[in-house]
């Protein structure tokens, strides 16, 4: 069996107008996916009909049963198109007392799958118009991805605006956002001059999600485009203000912060200041100052980290004063994060939970025009901020972000009362 299969990859064979058969290993993975799709909806529909077997009609018989099949309909996957068969479920009640299976692993209407969905924005940021997407997506996805044609894609992205315009409007009353992550994410535009920035929020919930709260198209990076994203967030019912807030020292973001969540404190990204601090030193002399830096941060306490801070500034202020002044101003804004539980300095020293969703998309735009416009663009890093949103991680010790909201002290990462407990008492001499 394995060597006719082999021998057929080899030498594909054709069909009967000439063209030859897709190559085995496709046909396999698409036959495996039509088998367990088909699988999984018989099991949904069976677990449906047992839940529903005590129901019977007037005359005795079960009212809830199977009634052949609804006619087949074909997906468009990552594999290629897969045919499909459901299960159709007739209810023999009244019609008052009648329910109407639906399917959650297919649902009513739907033609593709979510990676070829997601596949667009991607191929939209990479630089590609949307005359070129069918022959784009026909050799990501095979010729049954054909279907989706310019005007197609025309009609997608005015889907996703008006997604990102309803989602831009919705109510933050009941959030409560313990910390917050701030940045702005420069994109080129084909059609205009200037680059675009993209302001980015992130919050952390008191039970330890992240979440995005707000995506505005911004002028650089400048205060009054914080501000209003700001106000527009505390508008739509951010009324509590967080308890941290993580970002680039360069944002005007801090100044429009103080004045709208003056209550916040602030966490200087030590990504960012690392970088900034190296790029004001000989690279003969970068490895060395890097380890030092790293120091600091990694301190296990306030107290060692001062140390450490000390060290470096002794060590480079005579001769590169312009690269620990820019350490320096930062003091205390870098080393917040050691009055916030230990769990959660990993989460909160630097911006990399904005960083690393948009490193691939820095990546992928950085020899490209980018998209035709502000608009556009706008709406496929909302699309893709919202697929990575998905695999967001929970914050390490979300149990103790309640702490955080009580205003409950934590001294170098532990708790104030617990440090009380286990200070060592002293012995009063008889």
């Amino acid at each position: 069996m394995l060597n006719r299969i082999m021998d057929k990859a080899v030498r594909p064979e054709s069909d009967a107008n000439g063209h030859e058969s897709k190559d085995v290993l496709t046909e396999i993975l698409r036959n495996g996916a039509r088998r367990l799709l088909a699988e999984a909806i018989e099991a949904e529909v069976e677990e449906y009909l047992e839940e529903r077997r005590e129901i019977r009609s007037e005359d005795g018989r079960r009212a809830v049963v199977r009634n052949g099949y609804l006619p087949e309909r074909k997906i468009i996957t990552g594999v290629g198109e897969v045919a499909v068969k459901q299960p159709r479920v007739r209810d023999r009640r009244a019609a008052d007392e009648q329910e109407f299976f639906s399917s959650k692993i297919l649902p009513p209407y739907l033609r593709k799958t979510k990676s070829i969905e997601e596949a667009v924005p991607w191929l939209y940021l990479k630089g590609i118009s949307s005359g070129d997407f069918p022959e784009a997506l026909q050799a990501l996805f095979g010729e049954t991805a054909q279907g989706f044609s310019a005007s197609t894609i025309v009609r997608l992205k005015k889907v996703w605006e008006e997604e990102y315009a309803q989602w831009s409007k919705r109510s933050l009353a009941e959030k409560q956002y313990v910390y917050v992550w701030a940045d702005g994410v420069h994109f080129n535009v084909r059609l205009e001059e200037d680059r675009q920035c993209i302001l980015v929020l992130m919050g952390a919930t008191i039970d330890g999600h992240k979440e995005l709260i707000a995506i505005q198209d911004g002028y650089r990076e400048s205060e009054q485009s914080w501000r209003e994203l700001l106000l527009d967030v505390k508008r739509r019912g951010m009324k509590v203000d967080p308890k941290l807030a993580a970002g680039d020292g360069a944002l005007g973001f801090w100044k429009a912060l103080k004045k709208v969540f003056p209550k916040t404190r602030q966490q200087r990204c030590w990504v960012h200041k690392t970088a900034n601090v190296l790029d004001k030193l000989p690279k003969r002399l970068q490895p060395k100052a890097k380890e030092m830096l790293h120091e600091i941060w990694m301190s296990d306490t306030r107290e060692h980290a001062y140390e450490a801070f000390d060290a470096f500034v002794a060590a480079y202020e005579a001769k590169y004063p312009k690269a620990v002044e820019c350490l320096k101003k930062d003091r205390e804004e870098l080393l917040c994060f050691y009055d916030f539980p230990a769990e959660h300095w990993q989460h909160i020293r630097t911006t990399n939970p904005i960083e690393s969703t948009f490193a691939t998309v820095r990546l992928r735009t950085k020899r490209t025009k980018g998209c035709g416009s502000r608009l556009a663009t706008l709406t496929m890093v909302f699309k893709l901020m919202q697929s990575a949103e998905k695999k967001w991680r929970r914050l390490n010790g979300f149990d103790k972000l309640q702490d955080i909201a009580a205003d409950i002290p934590y001294i170098n990462g532990i708790r104030h009362n617990l440090l009380k407990e286990t200070k060592p008492q002293t012995t009063v001499a008889a």
